[in-house]
């Protein structure tokens, strides 16, 4: 075992000196990790910290939960719309290809991806804004999905213990938001555990977030969410027939393209292009104009868009007599209730003890998928699945 540690030292040791001759100067260096809790083994082992940030990622039970979570559109009977499994993963591979141009670190990059949305509530961001209303009338603070991403990857995994992540892997996480148009990203560096704790608190009082990363592969995982579904959304919205490829804005179509592979690669392009050897991630001007343009019609077209808000109504209407359900059968000490046999079942004394009943109730719910959300709901609540948009 001892030639076997020696000889996992040398291989990273390896791995460390290729990151020295060939990542760019303001790299985030994988020797530079910072862990909450000291590791023994994973300092005897060949991987490197964020390539074992992404490996405990993509094992735990909540990236399984992933194939079955709503990335926009929810309850519609296609099998080629785009769910919440297949967006982390573009994101991944969009994010690692800018980095390996700049000289960033790719294994960060694919851990913050991988976990970025980890954290969604069923039904994407309308369950999100449903369960947001829920806490906060049961005095639970906001809800965010890209806090619930760290409040389940570092407090509710492993029943409670925990993945132990690195700092600068959560703090990309916490502060991606592929909502907000953002030209130009600088990192706030040299933040500490400390800071990160400070960080999130504020976070949990305010209705919207807009923290920059640690890093410039935080910087890149933020940009890369906005590359990954502008165009992906776009399409999933023309093979339902609820706009037309004719109507995307002149403007985007001149600069950006009318397709979603030509729309990513004019953005990457772009983004690496203005990016090289800066201090920063950003888009050109013009890039950056026709994609807050390509935001605004999505917004109206799409994501607004009345025809796929048919269901909204009865899911919110789920969301809230979940929410009584749990927070009742947790008040009473029913322990024949799921929320005691399904999630807390086993879950260290430590979690029930900092958390209280309404976040408890928060965290099981935004945990499950939008299939086994809706089988927990009451026959008079369940929707139909939509046949035609």
């Amino acid at each position: 075992m001892n030639d076997y540690f020696e000889k996992a030292r040398e291989l990273k040791d390896l791995l460390n000196l290729r990151e020295k001759e060939n990542f760019n100067s303001l790299a985030c260096f994988s020797h530079l990790a910072q862990r909450r809790h000291k590791e023994k083994f994973t300092e005897n082992e060949y991987r490197q910290a964020f390539s074992a940030d992404a490996d405990r990622i993509l094992h735990s039970l909540a990236f399984t939960r992933f194939i079955d979570k709503t990335q926009v559109f929810s309850l519609i009977n296609n099998d080629h719309l785009t769910h919440r499994v297949l967006h982390v993963q573009l994101v991944s591979r969009i994010g690692r290809t800018i980095g390996r141009y700049l000289g960033l670190n790719e294994d960060l990059i694919e851990a913050a991806s991988l976990g970025h949305d980890i954290g969604h509530a069923p039904f994407g961001h309308d369950g999100e804004r449903f369960l947001s209303r829920l806490t906060r009338e049961h005095g639970a603070d906001f809800f965010h999905h890209n806090l619930q991403s760290i409040q389940c990857l570092d407090r509710i995994e492993k029943k409670g213990k925990g993945w132990n992540l690195s700092l600068q892997t959560m703090d990309a996480i916490i502060c991606h938001n592929g909502e907000v148009h953002s030209k130009k990203l600088f990192p706030e560096t040299d933040r500490t555990f400390k800071d990160f704790d400070l960080l999130t608190v504020k976070m949990k009082k305010k209705n919207a977030c807009n923290e920059s990363p640690m890093t410039l592969e935080g910087c890149v995982v933020r940009m890369a969410d906005t590359i990954s579904y502008i165009g992906r959304d776009m399409e999933d919205a023309i093979r339902l027939g609820l706009v037309k490829r004719q109507d995307i804005p002149e403007i985007c179509k001149q600069v950006l393209g009318q397709t979603n592979g030509t729309i990513v690669f004019n953005l990457v392009t772009d983004l690496i292009s203005n990016s090289l050897n800066q201090p920063f991630i950003g888009f050109s001007n013009e890039i950056s104009f026709a994609l807050k343009k390509l935001k605004a019609f999505n917004y109206k077209h799409i994501y607004k868009n009345p025809v796929i808000k048919k269901h909204l109504s009865s899911i919110e209407d789920i969301f809230r007599f979940l929410f009584k359900k749990y927070l009742t059968a947790l008040e009473k000490e029913d322990e024949q209730s799921l929320v005691f046999s399904d999630f807390l079942n086993g879950m260290s004394p430590r979690y029930r003890k900092n958390h209280s009943s309404p976040e408890i109730v928060r965290d099981y719910i935004s945990g499950m998928t939008d299939s086994y959300f809706i089988r927990q709901a009451p026959d008079y609540l369940k929707p139909a699945s939509i046949e035609n948009v």
